[in-house]
């Protein structure tokens, strides 16, 4: 079934079931802001009694008194606070709030004004306290503007079973013209601004606004509240406590100030709530309770503990036999002392945890950058290598034959994901079992593909399940292969690994998942194209979720 409709009558629809697979035609999910707003606002990190509001005004001015409300109804009629705030250029002209002494589990309506200008009305909703019937989350990660468009943010706006949006990271991405994504971003009219890769703080405040004047994007805040995950393209490619990938040192300057500057430009342009005086701005994570359903554990992999990540020696993958290739993975991915949590985000995640199970609650959510499930490289066949040989050019060839290569020595297809931090992980896992818990609901971001993995400690015991989100705009990693090429991977990548029980990296988009007491049910929501303004909605899979005998179980039904 498949139809086109305007605006309102998708609206209509996705206010009950979100039917799919429906059309929506090319407009902003948000109205146009007035040129003083021309960022829009946005709100998030809510707790059950505040909650940041946020929006950045346009001036030439040295600085400009602004007033922002909250209310019960969209008409204002109805003002529960107000207060007014000054911009200025110290924090890049962004205005951020934190609004205390709400109701738990209320939605309100908010907006800003200076002079005689408003913004356009944001919508959001504080968590909720004591017993609590259902919870609907968007899960989204890796939206890079130069990739397409933004339509799957458009669509978590509409999607009134949305309440709350995940976002786990790669909100922004730091490259230049020559850049991930830069060629799909001349054809659309999307290049990076600033033209170049972004290592100043004003490169990433300009990068930041770029993305917030996004249509799609200013509709998708102003729509819902927003949980905040960073990855690793918010300051560069795989960064580590010392350094990254994507940072060259002899070019680039000391990797602590790009870092800081990163960071900071972060919290200015994020709704979210600024680190404590002296605290660590690196130490970023949560614990956000929905009511007596669900707790979700928000993590940080990147800058606070992880240790520096091990590449492999692509001359040695040649010849490196089954016992090298073992040695390798035992003796320097899986050397001891790898960490990819500081000390301090473990326990916090512990105590977090721990209060869960202690408090009832049915489902303990981990908000987690990066794949945790063990996923090697797929192994493929003399037959899969001869299809993909006819189909391929040499460049990509070469890409599926490393693919190849790494999957005959049962190595990971990567080392940024838990899969090249092997002891941390069964650290994060046995952190879980003494917090009482081994039922966790991972939600993953990074990968550009969706995902359901089974997840097991090193002895095989079940610690819960994944479900894992493609990208807004960025493209799955064997997409260049073709349809048919791209789907052979991704199912020779389940057939190779246990745990993965399906993946799908062809289509952007989003997860929405709803909790209940009794249940927890995942759709896997694709976008049909992000080339142009107007698409289509299909649902890919449904996955319900439920509790047997203390572990996570699952049933799933294609669209």
């Amino acid at each position: 079934m498949s139809y086109t409709v305007t605006r309102r009558r998708a609206l209509a629809g996705l206010a009950s079931t979100l039917l799919l697979p429906m059309a929506i035609k090319g407009r902003s999910a948000a109205a146009a802001p007035a040129p003083l707003f021309a960022h829009g606002v946005a709100s998030g990190d809510p707790d059950q009694s505040s909650i940041v509001l946020w929006t950045r005004v346009t001036t030439a001015a040295p600085q400009l008194q602004v007033t922002w409300e909250m209310a019960r109804d969209e008409s204002f009629s109805e003002i529960v606070a107000t207060g007014v705030q000054t911009a200025n250029a110290s924090r890049d002209f962004t205005v951020k709030v934190v609004v205390g002494e709400l109701e738990p589990g209320a939605r309100y309506y908010y907006r800003f004004r200076s002079a005689d200008t408003y913004s356009v009305v944001g919508r959001t909703r504080t968590l909720a306290d004591g017993p609590l019937a259902r919870v609907g989350l968007a899960i989204a990660s890796c939206s890079n503007y130069p990739f397409g468009y933004f339509n799957a943010y458009e669509a978590i706006a509409l999607d009134s079973r949305v309440e709350f949006v995940l976002h786990l990271g790669d909100y922004l991405y730091e490259y230049g013209p020559d850049g991930y994504g830069a060629e799909a971003g001349q054809r659309l009219g999307r290049a990076h601004l600033p033209a170049h890769e972004i290592v100043t703080l004003q490169d990433y405040r300009q990068r930041h606004a770029q993305y917030k004047a996004d249509p799609q994007a200013r509709g998708m805040h102003a729509a819902h509240p927003l949980l905040a995950v960073w990855d690793d393209h918010e300051s560069t490619n795989n960064p580590w406590m010392g350094g990254a990938q994507n940072h060259q040192p002899e070019e680039e300057g000391p990797w602590a100030p790009r870092r800081s500057a990163s960071l900071q430009a972060w919290y200015e342009w994020m709704p979210v709530r600024e680190p404590l005086e002296g605290a660590d701005p690196a130490a970023y994570w949560r614990h956000f309770r929905f009511g007596d359903l669900a707790s979700l554990v928000t993590l940080e992999t990147r800058h606070s503990g992880r240790s520096q990540q091990v590449d492999y020696d692509e001359a040695a993958l040649a010849t490196m036999d089954a016992a090298a290739a073992r040695q390798f993975m035992m003796g320097e991915v899986g050397a001891p002392g790898r960490t990819m949590l500081s000390g301090d985000m473990e326990t916090f995640a512990a105590a977090a945890l721990a209060n869960s199970v202690r408090a009832g609650e049915p489902w303990r959510l981990i908000g987690n950058a990066i794949p945790m499930a063990r996923t090697l490289s797929p192994r493929l066949s003399t037959e899969d290598l001869a299809y993909l040989s006819a189909r391929l050019d040499p460049g990509n060839l070469a890409r599926a034959e490393r693919f190849a290569r790494l999957g005959e020595l049962e190595m990971p297809l990567y080392l940024d994901p838990w899969d090249g931090y092997p002891e941390a992980r069964e650290r994060f896992y046995q952190l879980g079992r003494d917090a009482g818990t081994s039922d966790l609901l991972v939600l993953t971001g990074d990968s550009h593909s969706f995902w359901r993995n089974a997840l097991h400690d090193g002895s095989g015991h079940s610690m819960g399940l994944e479900l894992g989100t493609s990208g807004i705009t960025s493209p799955g990693d064997f997409l260049e292969f073709g349809a048919e090429g791209a789907g052979l991977m991704d199912q020779r990548l389940a057939d190779t690994n246990p745990e993965v029980e399906w993946t799908d990296g062809l289509h952007n988009g989003y997860v929405r998942l709803e909790l209940t007491p009794e249940l927890a049910r995942a759709d896997f929501i694709a976008v049909s194209t992000i080339a142009a303004r107007d698409y289509t909605l299909k649902r890919l899979s449904r996955v319900d979720i439920s509790h047997r005998n203390g572990a996570l179980t699952w049933t799933t039904s294609p669209d």
